[in-house]
């Protein structure tokens, strides 16, 4: 740790899956936590259920106050480490981690998902999903929102579509 301690929430790196155990075991040792989670429907071929499933997989949000409450974090079963760019902790502002709260609180918003794939303008790409499965598309924009403005040349004709990032694939996937 570094010489000048900083208060804050620092992010913790946890074991797969152990996400709400570790926010449990955090809140057992009067640590406050966070674990921001999403509602999804999970599918079977004879039942849907609804389940809550970790936002940012395998982080926990952690109020650190004093060098002590860092120690006792990471000793919890099932943590791991801090997360860290370079020789300095990741930090998260408190209103960062409210603007979190408020989003995931909203009854306006459906289907929040996170994710690191970053797309470029004028890249090709394949939909693998959906009604467009299996056709080529063109990015145009890529929106804030995970969507993915693409114009899809078949036929010769133009198509613009907004598309979930999470169904456009490298052309050398299978999907």
């Amino acid at each position: 740790m570094s010489k000048t301690f900083k208060t804050g929430w620092y992010v913790l790196y946890v074991k797969s899956c152990q996400e709400k155990k570790v926010h449990d075991l955090l809140q057992e040792d009067q640590l406050e936590s966070f674990l921001p989670v999403v509602k999804t429907i999970r599918k079977w071929s004879d039942r849907k259920k609804i389940v809550f499933k970790p936002l940012f997989t395998s982080y926990v949000f952690v109020k650190i106050n004093s060098p002590m409450d860092f120690h006792k974090a990471l000793s919890v079963n099932g943590a791991c480490a801090y997360i860290r760019f370079g020789s300095e902790y990741a930090i998260v502002k408190d209103q960062e981690i409210l603007n979190i709260k408020l989003f995931l609180g909203s009854n306006e918003l459906s289907d929040i998902e996170t994710s690191n794939r970053s797309f470029k303008i004028g890249e090709i790409k394949k939909i693998n999903y959906g009604s467009l499965s299996g056709l080529e598309c063109e990015i145009l924009k890529v929106n804030n929102t995970n969507k993915l403005i693409v114009r899809i040349d078949s036929l010769q004709q133009s198509i613009i579509a907004t598309v979930p990032s999470c169904h456009i694939v490298d052309i050398h996937e299978v999907a």
